[in-house]
């Protein structure tokens, strides 16, 4: 199976590793010189595609003065920005997220209760429903995933600077391989995933298992550090 380059950088990921670094220096410093620097260069423009998204995805786009509505809510934004605290283990993209969905709910409410028939009332109540929970991820559940992947493959990534074996590094170049191309090939269990890494490697299942070992660990301290926000 002839490798295929994973593409870097496809610009999709608007909310990146850098932009939740960002919040927390903001949030530990009180120069405000240095905090206006973060917020202008990594913070704001994470804020305001955040909020753009949000509205568009819970369907608040039928709101009154929408988009003076989204300015207010990206002012919002910055008066609370100190606030996030990083401790209680929860992800900026997360916490945020969740803010931004609540301030725009308070506002439908707002209009809501100005409206004085009840047709139009129900009418706006069922527009500010969040996605329906039928729906296999929500849309933060799905953000957050695809934060894991792009954060996952970087360290894979890194791991090529180690001093491996020749059999390790062919192993960790077919889970390169395998995670790049994850969209287009069947994997249903783990059988199926040996099969692939046999067929890329050229070793047997004993050996790739052998030289899993100091992969799996490698990967273990990143899954502990992701869950722990430290990644």
């Amino acid at each position: 199976m002839k490798k295929k380059r994973r593409k870097r950088g496809t610009g999709k990921q608007y909310f990146t590793k850098d932009t939740e670094n960002a919040i927390v220096a903001y949030t530990l410093t009180e120069d405000n010189e240095i905090r206006t620097k973060l917020y202008v260069k990594e913070i704001k423009p994470a804020l305001d595609e955040l909020v753009d998204k949000i509205v568009y995805t819970y369907k608040f786009t039928s709101l009154s003065n929408i988009d003076v509505l989204k300015d207010d809510c990206k002012v919002w934004l910055t008066t609370i920005l100190a606030k996030y605290d990083q401790s209680k283990g929860t992800k900026a993209f997360s916490y945020f997220s969740v803010v931004t969905k609540n301030w725009f709910t308070h506002q439908a409410k707002q209009q809501t209760k100005k409206n004085k028939r009840e047709i139009e009332y129900d009418s706006m109540i069922r527009e500010v429903e969040v996605v329906s929970a039928e729906k296999d991820e929500t849309f933060i559940q799905k953000q957050e995933d695809a934060q894991f992947w792009q954060f996952l493959m970087s360290e894979i990534d890194s791991w090529k600077d180690l001093k491996l074996r020749e059999n390790e590094r062919k192993v960790l170049d077919a889970i390169e391989t395998l995670f790049s191309n994850i969209e287009n090939i069947d994997i249903f269990n783990k059988k199926a995933i040996y099969l692939y890494m046999r067929e890329i490697t050229g070793l047997n299942t004993k050996q790739i298992v052998s030289n899993l070992n100091r992969l799996r660990e490698k990967y273990k301290t990143f899954r502990h550090n992701w869950n722990n926000g430290e990644v």
